[in-house]
């Protein structure tokens, strides 16, 4: 059965760019809009640093593309819908041919 990609995410990638004094700042390069269909699991709640934060695990389904091409999502990289954020963990082929890749991410919200 073929997925239903009907959510539109904004791929970004990590970028780090000098902060003028020897240092960097980090921050996110957009790398494309990719449709996808979003699976939610079971969230649970977590101590964060001063607040307690709501980790919810995702299954995001995307069509596939070849390793090393912008269009194929990492580990490290993040899906933004909005003001929500989804942090890619892992990534790999649904199927046999890689029509579509499945990546596990984690939304956590205060």
């Amino acid at each position: 059965m073929s997925p239903h990609l009907n959510r539109a995410l904004v791929l970004e990638a990590p970028v780090e760019t000098p902060d003028g004094a020897g240092g960097f700042i980090g921050g996110w390069e957009v790398l494309g809009t990719l449709w996808a269909e979003l699976a939610p699991g079971r969230g649970r709640r977590a101590a964060g640093v001063e607040v307690a934060v709501s980790k919810v695990p995702y299954r995001i389904t995307v069509r596939g593309a070849p390793s090393g091409a912008r269009s194929r999502p990492v580990a490290g990289q993040r899906f933004r819908d909005g003001s929500r954020v989804f942090h890619v963990l892992a990534v790999s082929e649904r199927d046999p041919g890689g029509r579509y890749l499945v990546c596990t991410a984690e939304e956590v919200t205060a």
